[in-house]
């Protein structure tokens, strides 16, 4: 397996990624959103999907149950430990994105929800989608996410908190190349903007690339009823977020209002 920046791996070891997507508001929409686009593309079950980066088996879970053969690979062996108690019915093993240990044409459909947005090289995300191409079956399901490159605005300004230091530093320096360096609260990033994420999934190789905005425009709003609040509150707009999230999908021009955004295309 290749090297993993320390950063992230140090980060993933200490950090609950088992709780992100059911412990608020926002990642109950994060969650239920991309389990509805990726059911909107997946083929039918049975079939062999391979969630590449899937972590503690949150989409994994799901994807079993609904009769699907899943294969997780994650590059932390924590979320490989917890993938096999979460979602018991999937084989998890360690694994890089950029350097799958799997034959050629061996899956319906590959799931990246995790990596590209770990690797700040544009090298290192085209190889994974190049190698997320590679494993899938011709014609098969890629489907690849990303965080917006203005989530962090938007995240900074529902919180109240976008002070002139931040606007002027790390807000600017995200906003204008897409690079954050892990030293505020979180890890290694690579933010994309749609059209972005779309270009380097065509240069890897898929066909027919489309890009949904996965959380849609509602998602800010949904977080900060979460942080000032209440649960109840920001769970009550939930429906509206996600009814919002569908009609947005119409509009390409607003996949970037989106937190996440997730390319789909064929190998």
């Amino acid at each position: 397996m290749k090297s993993i920046d320390a950063r992230i791996t140090d980060f993933y070891a200490e950090y609950d990624e088992a709780s992100r997507l059911h412990a608020t508001a926002v990642g109950r929409l994060e969650f239920e959103r991309t389990r509805e686009l990726l059911r909107r593309h997946l083929p039918a079950a049975p079939a062999r999907v391979l969630d590449v980066g899937g972590g503690p088996g949150t989409h994994a879970r799901w994807l079993t149950r609904d009769g699907y053969e899943v294969l997780l690979v994650d590059p932390v062996p924590k979320h490989v430990e917890q993938a096999r108690a979460y979602a018991p019915g999937c084989s998890a093993e360690l694994g890089d994105a950029r350097d799958l240990a799997l034959p050629s044409n061996c899956f319906e459909a590959v799931l990246l929800l995790g990596p590209l947005y770990h690797l700040a090289g544009r090298a290192d995300r085209l190889r994974a989608l190049r190698e997320a191409c590679r494993v899938a079956v011709p014609g098969g399901l890629v489907a690849a996410a990303g965080i917006s490159r203005y989530s962090l605005m938007q995240d900074y300004t529902v919180s109240a908190s976008l002070t002139p230091e931040l606007l002027a530093g790390e807000v600017t320096q995200v906003i204008s190349t897409g690079s954050y360096d892990g030293s505020r609260g979180f890890t290694v990033i690579h933010f994309h903007t749609a059209a972005e994420l779309a270009e380097e999934a065509t240069e890897a190789g898929l066909n027919g690339v489309s890009v949904h905005g996965i959380e849609g425009p509602g998602w800010a709003y949904v977080v900060a009823a979460d942080r000032y609040a209440s649960q109840k509150v920001a769970g009550a707009l939930l429906a509206d977020a996600i009814a919002t999230a569908r009609l947005a999908d119409e509009h390409c021009a607003l996949a970037d209002a989106s937190s996440h955004v997730l390319a789909v295309g064929t190998a």
